[in-house]
């Protein structure tokens, strides 16, 4: 306690004895100590809002919508589907009175990928059922993400969805319109947090979501014998980078270490014991955060950028100012999070390279493939577009809606040149986990 038992119940501001000032001073102390924790925990929660707000696909159907440019994300599914078939084989051979499976799908985004991965399941469940002559059971699905998804794209699609799940109805028991067997929902939510009621699911997807992170990270400064948070030193960059200092790849690793275990605590109360979870998205095979599969597409952009304010087009201050959301996290800090959080075994765990236009590598031979001018140039046209479709929500409130062709046509380029001299490519981690318990 601050106050002996003889002074506690006395009024600081009556008392004037040496001793009555000497115990005041530690309580001012505290009570601006407090303030600082939560004039923080106001900035983080504004952080968590923007990020909130501007971390969505570009919507509609246009050229530069996420709908005409997410064949990168398809692949990546498709990547990962032999993972997730196996951890279905398993769920339900360990559930062989199984009657109702409850399903989501983390960070569905919208356009033609939003239903991939659940068509995916429920193929795979049928599949199974039919080889071990047992009824389909009743799939409960739920489709997440931010409250600024698109999801009146989805919603537009079920149609053609049951449409096409009807085809099999006498194997999945569907009818038509949704049928008695199929219940689809959205929740519109992050997934750094609780979304669904305890022990209400056994299977849980996400595929190119968890590199993104909940709020953009801030650095800590030790002043004073505290912690305090400070935005990062990351001058011309928008991401970590080989010239960023120590304390900007420190915060980004903490925040998604912070990140993943919310996530991880949260999944683990939704799941059943047995339950499972197949998570794919971009990362590192590097423990250095800075290699080129890891941080290089944003190095890129940061160069477009950066050549526009050599030209007065937009504020370097603003370069500096920016910071984008997201981590490429190597498999050792993602064990280290599991099992600091206790809740999940790891039953496979993967990484497979990709090139930036999503293509399966073959490591022997991709290094030496020879592009020609045009070729490497249409290549950084198409990437440039994959990436505007992501980031260009995000980087609108900063840089203007009106530079935003510009910007991305000199980032075309500098992919294109990139791509002539040079193979490309990401690192994507698939990791498989049981609920234990």
């Amino acid at each position: 306690m601050w106050l002996s038992n003889k002074t506690q119940n006395t009024n600081l501001l009556q008392v004037t004895t040496p001793l009555s000032l000497y115990i005041y001073r530690p309580r001012a102390s505290l009570t601006i100590f407090i303030n600082l924790l939560l004039h923080q925990k106001e900035r983080d929660t504004t952080r968590e809002m923007e990020v909130m707000r501007v971390l969505h696909m570009n919507k509609g159907n246009g050229e530069t919508s996420y709908a005409k440019n997410s064949t990168v994300q398809s692949n990546i599914i498709s990547l990962g589907r032999r993972v997730m078939d196996e951890a279905l084989k398993k769920l339900m051979m360990r559930n062989s009175e199984i009657s109702s499976i409850g399903i989501a799908d983390l960070g569905c985004s919208s356009g033609p990928n939003s239903l991939l991965s659940i068509s995916n399941i429920i193929d795979t469940i049928q599949n199974l059922c039919a080889d071990l002559e047992r009824p389909v059971p009743e799939l409960r699905v739920s489709l997440n993400d931010l409250p600024s998804n698109d999801f009146n794209y989805i919603f537009a699609s079920l149609p053609e969805f049951y449409d096409r799940i009807n085809n099999n109805k006498e194997s999945l028991g569907f009818c038509r319109g949704g049928g008695e067997s199929c219940f689809v929902s959205a929740v519109a939510g992050s997934f750094y947090g609780r979304l669904f009621p305890r022990r209400s699911l056994h299977f849980v997807h996400s595929s190119s979501s968890l590199h993104w992170l909940s709020q953009v990270p801030c650095r800590e400064a030790e002043k004073e014998d505290r912690a305090i948070t400070a935005d990062l030193d990351n001058m011309g960059k928008i991401y970590i980078s080989k010239t960023s200092p120590k304390s900007a790849h420190k915060a980004y690793a903490l925040q998604f270490q912070t990140d993943f275990l919310v996530f991880l605590r949260s999944r683990s109360e939704e799941l059943v014991p047995g339950g499972r979870m197949v998570l794919s998205f971009l990362g590192r095979s590097s423990l250095d955060p800075t290699t080129e599969e890891s941080c290089y597409q944003w190095e890129l952009l940061a160069q477009a950028l950066m050549s526009m304010a050599k030209e007065g087009i937009i504020e370097e201050e603003k370069i500096d100012a920016f910071n984008a959301p997201y981590y490429a996290a190597s498999s050792e800090e993602l064990k280290m999070v599991i099992e600091k959080e206790g809740s999940f075994s790891i039953d496979r765990l993967e990484i497979s390279p990709v090139d930036w236009e999503g293509g399966s590598i073959c490591e022997e031979s991709y290094d030496l493939v020879v592009r020609s001018k045009p070729e490497a140039l249409a290549s950084g046209r198409r990437v440039a577009n994959t990436i505007r479709a992501v980031v260009e929500p995000m980087l609108e409130p900063t840089f203007g809606e009106n530079v935003m062709d510009e910007l991305f046509e000199r980032y075309a380029k500098i992919v294109g040149e990139y791509f002539y001299v040079s193979s490309p490519r990401y690192a994507i981690v698939i990791v498989s986990l049981v609920r234990t318990g």
